[in-house]
């Protein structure tokens, strides 16, 4: 009787560590480069991280006071919010093994 709660303590514990990636993407504006980074940064999404993730694209040109939160000093600039520890990428995200490594993603098994 004892193993059961050990076995769903286990269980509950790796389901933790299965969270959401949240992910922000500065723009500015609708430009090539920008829409590139989106198109991007969402195919490596779906392949990678296939519904545990949430992108919140923010353009700059609209709310230029929120580039100072992250420290944003280039754009199409990508912050990896969760899971801890905070990463950036600069660019159009096309180079996918970059983007993989520089957000510490690990290709499904």
């Amino acid at each position: 009787m004892k193993a059961v709660p050990k076995v769903k303590a286990k269980k509950a514990k790796s389901d933790a560590t299965e969270e959401i990636w949240n992910l922000r993407l500065y723009v500015a504006g609708q430009t090539k480069k920008s829409i590139t980074a989106f198109t991007n940064l969402k195919k490596i999404c779906d392949e990678h991280l296939a519904g545990k993730y949430q992108i919140e694209v923010i353009d700059l040109l609209k709310n230029p006071q929120l580039a100072k939160g992250d420290q944003i000093i280039a754009l199409p600039t990508l912050v990896r919010k969760l899971p801890e520890p905070i990463k950036k990428i600069i660019g159009d995200l096309a180079n996918t093994e970059r983007v993989l490594v520089g957000l510490d993603i690990r290709p499904i098994s």
